[in-house]
């Protein structure tokens, strides 16, 4: 649980997806085993530190639900709203600041694409993170920000604090 008066977003690009099927389209991409184990372990890594999300942004892609869904199966004590967005698809950080600013809930959980996931995540903390993947933002990685304000409508770019960042890809 986040104070009062707190915003608190969770900020995850998808798992590793597979190019097994060049039949599919980009957005019906599904994740690669070794992206399913590490969702998992991102979902068990959230659940260890407390970060339950209460509504989740996810794009519309196959990839970033499967995600979600592999995450989801952590034992969890928080069923969040799920809002599936197609504007998440490949958004720039300008249209992922436009969605977050339309969340209701005080912790929200973001599922999205590179390169604009990435660069949304720059945008956001006043200090970003020492880890040097911060800027590529691989495969499951992500974000925890926390942001002093009462509405995800008064965000602004450069406020937010940074609790953790982790990169869960799978690889030993």
């Amino acid at each position: 649980m986040i104070p009062s008066g707190h915003r608190r977003l969770i900020l995850t690009r998808h798992a590793k997806s597979a190019w097994d099927d060049p039949t599919l389209s980009d957005h019906d991409r599904p994740l690669n085993e070794r992206g399913r184990r590490s969702a998992r372990a991102l979902g068990d890594w959230m659940a260890s530190r407390g970060y339950e999300p209460e509504e989740v942004l996810c794009s519309s892609a196959k990839r970033t639900q499967e995600t979600w869904a592999m995450i989801a199966g952590a034992p969890l004590e928080v069923r969040p709203l799920i809002r599936l967005e197609p504007g998440l698809y490949h958004a720039g950080p300008d249209k992922m600041l436009t969605i977050l600013r339309t969340a209701s809930h005080p912790t929200v959980m973001m599922l999205g694409h590179n390169p604009g996931i990435s660069e949304f995540a720059a945008l956001l903390p006043a200090r970003p993170p020492l880890d040097p993947d911060f800027r590529r933002y691989p495969t499951g990685a992500t974000l925890v920000v926390d942001f002093q304000i009462e509405s995800w409508s008064d965000l602004q770019p450069g406020e937010g604090s940074v609790m953790d960042f982790v990169r869960l890809d799978g690889r030993a």
